[in-house]
């Protein structure tokens, strides 16, 4: 029996009186790193406690696929920086997706695309699309629906957070939960804070990081911030700044990457530029997920680089030697260099964000 309170908790749920009007509460204490930047909350989506508990509900429940087994966690893994530990994720038809799951972390920031080839413009759509695939979650929206008012503890928590249950609030609470998923407790946002000082392995590598080669000046540099802005460490936010052909392939087996969406030639083979929060739990790297290690992804940019048309031109550009290479194209750094800026990428990790007890598993004891 449903009691006609104001909450009973039932098993994990809260069950809400469906008499009372839908109360929308703004989370407490909400704040975000300043050195961050800008961001934007859809108006018709505002942060609230009720969204982000239906989204974080939705999330770890199975029942958003077709089978009844899998769930957005299944290949966002919080551990890992919600990605899921795979060079590519498992299709339910037993191959494998074609491209590597990304970390959610820090998506209120940065390129307003989403997905490795930017298919999306929006958070709130980008929700619904690996729910409704057939190869990722394999689910009938219309299904879906049927199911969800079905539960009433969903219709209950739904009508709290946006009234209805309905494909576009369901995509509005994950795409709430996604949110909140922010990243800013790392040794790094520590040493911008004044919390924290870095070894000077880990300070050297810093502003390696930070640097252009530029051999007329001597200043040695990892070139990094070029492509992954200086605090985020993700791709810039203008344009189509977030998104760069990085030297991987040859003009021959170039994949389409953004310009399957655009249609622009001019960016065969560009792709996210992905956020280097957490990157040393995120492994294997690229959109392909081709490498293993950090070690690996530094070694193509030192002296592996594929020269194609589409080629990024701040990494054509980047290079650490006075004279003219022969034969590679690449960094040309010192294996010290090297051990430096993985020595500062390890920085970037953020235990309380792994292990943040309010993007856990609602399912599996979490508060």
């Amino acid at each position: 029996m449903i009691l006609a309170t104001a909450g009973l908790s039932v098993a994990g749920w809260v069950v809400w009186d469906r008499t009372r009007d839908p109360v929308a509460t703004p989370i407490a204490d909400f704040s975000a790193p300043f050195v961050f930047g800008r961001f934007a909350i859809p108006s018709d989506n505002p942060l609230t406690e009720e969204a982000f508990a239906l989204g974080r509900h939705l999330f770890y429940d199975p029942i958003l696929s077709g089978n009844n087994q899998v769930s957005c966690a299944t290949c966002h893994v919080q551990a890992l920086a919600f990605t899921d530990g795979r060079a590519r994720s498992p299709s339910l038809s037993g191959g494998e997706l074609d491209f590597s799951a990304m970390s959610l972390a820090n998506l209120l920031w940065g390129q307003e695309r989403f997905f490795w080839d930017g298919r999306v413009t929006s958070l709130d759509e980008q929700a619904l699309l690996p729910i409704q695939h057939p190869d990722e979650m394999g689910q009938d929206i219309d299904a879906l629906m049927v199911e969800l008012e079905a539960s009433g503890p969903y219709r209950g928590m739904f009508r709290q957070a946006y009234g209805a249950v309905a494909p576009e609030n369901t995509a509005k609470a994950l795409a709430t939960f996604m949110r909140m998923l922010i990243s800013s407790e790392s040794k790094y946002d520590k040493y911008l804070r004044g919390e924290a000082r870095l070894t000077v392995q880990e300070e050297h590598g810093r502003k390696l990081f930070m640097a252009h080669p530029d051999t007329k000046v001597l200043l040695r540099g990892g070139n990094c911030i070029d492509c992954h802005s200086q605090f985020l460490t993700s791709g810039f936010r203008d344009a189509l700044d977030g998104f760069a052909n990085n030297g991987l392939d040859p003009d021959e087996t170039l994949p389409d990457g953004l310009m399957a969406v655009t249609g622009n030639p001019a960016q065969k083979g560009f792709f996210k530029v992905p956020t280097l929060r957490n990157i040393a739990v995120t492994t294997p790297y690229m959109h392909d997920g081709r490498f293993e290690t950090l070690e690996d992804v530094m070694a193509r940019y030192n002296d592996g680089i594929v020269v194609s048309d589409t080629l990024s031109s701040l990494i054509l550009e980047a290079d650490n030697a006075p004279e003219v290479a022969k034969g590679t194209v690449g960094l040309r750094m010192t294996p010290e260099e090297m051990q430096a800026i993985i020595a500062f990428l390890h920085t970037l990790t953020d235990e309380a964000f792994l292990t943040n007890p309010k993007f856990s598993d609602s399912f599996d004891g979490g508060s």
